[in-house]
């Protein structure tokens, strides 16, 4: 999927909210400015959320819950874990019980990454543009593509 500016990637963010389920993991993959804060808010936003969502990269995991937004989500920023044993101190587990994890930068777990996470990856294009692809587990074949206004 090409997302044209940040504005299409933020409403890419507000269309996959409308397929996201409690338990979900969304692992988001890019470089640095690829955009995956942006449709991060966008998702965020979809789920209820009003003003902007601080991105989480000094906090690592930002929690939003009802009435707040209608799914409980830990918008979780790793760029600054080091060593992927100190993702287990964060308790991520806790918070796919009832609700969704969207994980920046899940590079830095290592093998932690649980199998069954969304992985979308974010990369630019030469013209500014980003390119959107996904590697899908099962629990989301049915559910991709996502109602992305086109």
């Amino acid at each position: 999927m090409l997302l044209r500016d940040a504005d299409a990637t933020e409403a890419a963010g507000r269309a996959l909210a409308d397929v996201v389920q409690a338990g979900d993991v969304i692992a988001l993959f890019g470089d640095l400015g690829a955009g995956k804060t942006t449709l991060s808010r966008g998702l965020l936003a979809a789920l209820g959320l009003e003003g902007e969502a601080p991105s989480p990269t000094f906090a690592i995991v930002q929690p939003y819950e009802y009435p707040d937004v209608r799914l409980p989500v830990a918008h979780v920023d790793l760029y600054r874990i080091e060593d992927p044993d100190d993702v287990v101190e964060l308790g991520l587990d806790e918070f796919r019980s009832d609700g969704l994890l969207l994980v920046e930068w899940p590079e830095r777990m290592g093998d932690r990454l649980w199998p069954d996470a969304l992985r979308i990856h974010l990369s630019p294009t030469t013209d500014g543009a980003r390119r959107l692809t996904a590697d899908l587990p099962p629990s989301w074949e049915r559910r991709w593509p996502f109602p992305y206004p086109t």
